[in-house]
């Protein structure tokens, strides 16, 4: 798979500082009335994280001819959605936990009820963006909305999320395992990518499908990753709690399948991913490197 011109490491950073950028523009400005929300809700969204999903959302753009101020617009959206299921997941009702991307979380800054209010309303902002006038015409702009509210709903991501409150100290076998991270891990994974590649020229069947299977097992591998590292990290290197699913007596695939089976069953989704991206060809070069990113992270 040949290398582009621009390469991976300046790639990325290129595409954080737009994400970052359209961010920092577009959030309420933090000294607009209500205040204290718009503040709760630009700490979420502006704390320091990976941005894994809207780089996602770049790589499959660049499959597609995808313009940048598009996949900005569409990669910000997507952030704002993981932003808010951060700040709900952990809640005290939720998972309970005092740190995220290495600082204190949002209700421990805020409170609970700010806490809450800025997640529902980075929710309803990624919406208000991509309906908006842009350079997407009406049916991408449909599409990316679709696909969003889908992969954030009861049968996406908050649904795999009431999966895994109600199997707290209960046993749970490897089918319903793998479905609740599918939801509540890989549906936005997936959204990510797939939105990526509408912004840009329209998919055919086969490549779109290539597309959604990449995503399901990227899904996947993230969560497997995740717990792994959970098993074997230390907070400070995580930048969140360590060990807090294991303390919880929380399903994992640590928990369930040991930590060899699991390692052999990132690195066999692993390689059906690699086989399935090099389907794509050298536009996919970006996708490939990321997806090398998930297997391969200490963090």
């Amino acid at each position: 798979m040949d290398q582009p011109a621009l390469n991976f490491n300046n790639w990325s950073t290129q595409c954080i500082e737009r994400v970052n950028q359209f961010l920092e523009k577009h959030l309420p400005g933090a000294d607009l009335e209500p205040a204290i929300l718009h503040q709760a809700m630009r700490y979420a969204a502006l704390s320091p994280g990976k941005r894994i999903r809207p780089l996602l959302c770049f790589a499959s753009g660049h499959i597609t001819g995808a313009n940048f101020d598009n996949l900005s617009l569409a990669s910000a959206a997507i952030e704002l959605i993981h932003a808010y299921s951060l700040v709900h997941d952990d809640l005290p009702a939720m998972d309970n936990d005092v740190l995220r991307r290495g600082q204190p979380t949002c209700h421990v800054k805020f409170g609970e009820a700010i806490a809450l209010l800025a997640g529902d309303t980075l929710q309803t902002l990624a919406f208000e963006w991509l309906s908006e006038d842009s350079q997407l015409n009406a049916s991408q702009q449909l599409q990316l909305i679709q696909q969003l509210a889908r992969a954030s709903g009861s049968l996406g991501m908050g649904g795999g999320q009431a999966i895994d409150l109600t199997h707290v100290n209960q046993s749970m076998d490897l089918g319903l395992l793998e479905k609740m991270h599918q939801m509540k891990t890989g549906a936005l994974i997936e959204a990510s990518i797939l939105m990526g590649a509408y912004c840009g020229q329209a998919l055919t069947p086969n490549t779109e499908n290539i597309l959604k299977t990449i995503g399901r097992h990227l899904g996947l591998i993230f969560q497997i990753k995740d717990d792994l590292l959970d098993a074997q990290s230390d907070s400070a290197t995580l930048g969140k709690t360590a060990g807090k699913d294991a303390a919880r007596n929380k399903p994992t695939y640590v928990s369930i399948m040991g930590m060899n089976e699991a390692q052999r069953l990132l690195e066999r989704l692993a390689d059906e991913t690699f086989l399935l991206i090099e389907q794509l060809g050298d536009s996919a070069y970006y996708l490939m490197q990321l997806s090398q990113l998930f297997v391969h992270r200490q963090h």
